[in-house]
């Protein structure tokens, strides 16, 4: 589990978060300083919807800024596996086949921490209901899993550890 203020992530998704960081710093915010420049230039400012426009945006801007800075300020580099595991079990990094014995429907996930979380994708977070339900266990092993909508049970078919 996360600590307190702390967001687990790879190595490459804290990279990515400091390009993004520098492409906002440095590009982006020069186009919306631009908007602003351009906006106070058509005159009165209490009427001027393109201002109060390029204000907002300027707003949102800094707003996703702090929020980038409080992602690498408290990124947790996690590997892909939890090395104290044991080898068999669901950890961080697994990539897991379950079935839903609810409805008999079977899907593969990869547990990965939050900020790497992408369910278009197959990737649930070590956080989520599923992912917190799952860790620890091993292939043929039966879960039980409280979720939004109740109580789940899933059967581990498989797993891999990379």
């Amino acid at each position: 589990m996360a600590t307190a203020g702390r967001y687990k992530m790879s190595q490459e998704r804290l990279e990515e978060l400091k390009q993004e960081l520098h492409y906002l710093e440095t590009v982006r915010e020069k186009e919306v300083a631009e908007l602003i420049k351009e906006a106070r230039s058509f005159g009165d400012l209490s009427e001027n919807s393109e201002y109060d426009e390029a204000k907002t945006e300027q707003g949102k801007l800094y707003s996703k800024i702090a929020e980038i800075k409080d992602l690498i300020d408290n990124a947790e580099i996690v590997d892909n596996i939890e090395l104290d595991a044991p080898k068999d079990t669901v950890t961080l990094g697994s990539i897991v086949r379950v079935r839903d014995l609810g409805d008999d429907f079977e899907e593969s996930y990869e547990i990965v921490g939050s900020q790497e979380a992408n369910p278009k994708l197959h990737r649930i977070s070590d956080d989520s209901p599923l992912g917190r339900g799952l860790h620890g266990h091993r292939a043929g092993e039966i879960v039980s899993v409280l979720t939004p909508a109740g109580e789940l049970k899933f059967e581990i078919i498989s797993l891999e550890n990379r």
